[in-house]
């Protein structure tokens, strides 16, 4: 008889089991490829010292379940997966000691990112993305105590925070697909070059969008290079000439090419989609990206991809579910 089997005989109840079977964070799981974690050195037995009593997909399924409660932190994260039905449902023989989720966070902060890609190529094969890609940045406020978070300004909310910043490109049903962490909300042109060109190899859409804060010649160019129309609105600056413009790409298609024409009422009713990646924001916001509870810088991106994780993973349980993405049922 299998270690799973004796417990649930101690379960109270049947009936308790299969309620908690049917909750929204084990249907979280049930589409899910994670051996893939397997695969990563950090994760491997020590050859020396103590082996890994618990397997990688196990703990990360227990903290995707613990960030979809709002159960942040390795204390009481392990308090929450000392609950029979919960480490159960997660696929644990037993549950996890407070050093062994302290470990494996520790380890996962080294592949975070990574695993993250790995999620959105799940989402990608399952057909989740569009056409259009959208760029951001959002404000990651941070607990009081974190030595390594700083006073900013937010521009969009005409108040100043305590914490970080996070640039996010997302695309189709509320699905972040590239992302990076920074020290404050707005980020510098190489923070935005480099997740574009990461939102860029997970597939090629026809449009990306951003706000005037993406009005840069690299970004542009860069992107029409690779086939992709960017359409950020023009920024005039400081010049004393301004173009008669509304979008950057109007004067980069007029210098660059005789061929390709474009609407403005095209690049308008485009441009109107930009709103979907403050959507995204919230729904990662609602799965953990902040406030951020953990302490320190390595700490506090950590959880921020996680929460990423667990919103790519919402995605595809959401869509593998049939439900409609206007009325979701899991709606972190």
């Amino acid at each position: 008889m299998s270690n799973n089997t004796q417990t649930l005989q101690n379960v109270t109840s049947v009936d308790g089991f299969l309620n908690v079977a049917a909750t929204e964070t084990v249907s979280l799981f049930e589409h899910l490829k994670l051996e893939f974690l397997l695969e990563y050195d950090v994760f491997a037995p020590c050859k020396r010292g103590r082996t890994r009593v618990h397997e990688p997909p196990e703990l990360f399924r227990g903290f995707l379940h613990c960030y979809y409660e709002d159960v942040y932190g390795t204390r009481p994260v392990a308090r929450e997966l000392q609950k029979t039905l919960v480490w159960l449902s997660c696929g644990f023989d037993r549950p996890p000691s407070r050093d062994a989720v302290d470990r494996f966070l520790t380890d996962l902060e080294h592949v975070v990112d990574d695993v993250f890609e790995h999620l959105v190529e799940q989402a990608a094969v399952r057909g989740l993305l569009d056409s259009t890609y959208r760029i951001d940045s959002t404000h990651v406020e941070a607990i009081p105590w974190n030595v390594d978070a700083t006073w900013n300004y937010d521009s969009t909310a005409e108040e100043h925070y305590y914490g970080f910043g996070c640039t996010i490109v997302s695309s189709g049903a509320k699905v972040p697909i590239a992302a990076e962490f920074t020290p404050a909300k707005q980020a510098p042109e190489e923070t935005a070059m480099r997740v574009t060109r990461d939102a860029l190899a997970v597939e090629v859409p026809v449009w990306m969008i951003g706000d005037s804060a993406y009005d840069t010649l690299e970004w542009h160019d860069h992107l029409l290079d690779t086939g992709v129309v960017p359409i950020a609105p023009y920024n005039p600056r400081n010049t004393d000439d301004p173009l008669d413009i509304e979008y950057r790409v109007e004067n980069r298609i007029e210098n660059h090419s005789e061929d390709v024409q474009l609407k403005r009422s095209v690049l308008d009713e485009t441009y109107n989609r930009r709103t979907q990646v403050e959507r995204t924001n919230d729904a990662v916001k609602n799965c953990g990206l902040g406030p951020v509870r953990a302490r320190g810088r390595v700490h506090a991106r950590a959880q921020v991809f996680l929460a990423l994780c667990l919103r790519v993973v919402v995605a595809i349980t959401n869509d593998e579910r049939g439900d409609n993405p206007g009325r979701e049922m899991l709606t972190a």
